[in-house]
């Protein structure tokens, strides 16, 4: 193999790198879902307290991305955040469905989790989502066992079945 045939499949090597680096930079970006139809409609949610959900975050059903995030803003007057979502046309949505931020794993991405109530009549483009649960925050619920276990101990109280 001559010098020519080694600098092509050097070429060709550092080529694909750059392509597979682009692609895991869309993945990390939450910009390589390709395969949306357009068809969308909005729906907003409001919530106490966002997390570190961010836009283009998905939206899921029983485990299926039906839409995403289309962005996020803080009500002046509420102090909430507001999000908005685009959500894909073939999933309708019963009116009394609730919003829920969750996490993927226990220290993944947060997404929303879309639960389907049981009304007649379904969401639709411009509407809010009523019934919603805020992001569990992680340090909050450390604080919380540890000033639950601070208080316990400060009590003198022992657990049950362990020796005084």
């Amino acid at each position: 193999m001559g010098k020519k045939g080694i600098e092509t499949l050097v070429g060709l090597f550092v080529l694909l790198g750059l392509c597979a680096f682009a692609f895991l930079a869309l993945k990390a970006a939450n910009l390589g879902s390709f395969s949306s139809s357009g068809a969308t409609y909005a729906l907003t949610a409001r919530f106490d307290n966002i997390g570190g959900l961010k836009a283009r975050a998905p939206v899921r059903s029983a485990g299926v991305v039906v839409g995403r995030v289309k962005s996020i803003s803080l009500d002046p007057q509420t102090f909430q955040g507001v999000v908005e979502m685009d959500i894909d046309q073939r999933f309708q949505f019963p009116k009394d469905s609730a919003a829920k931020i969750l996490t993927s794993g226990l220290l993944g991405d947060q997404y929303i989790g879309l639960e389907p109530g049981g009304d007649d009549q379904n969401l639709k483009s411009g509407d809010i989502v009523a019934q919603t649960q805020s992001a569990v925050v992680l340090e909050n619920l450390i604080g919380q066992f540890m000033t639950g276990k601070a208080a316990e101990a400060g009590s003198g109280a022992t657990a049950p079945g362990a020796a005084p």
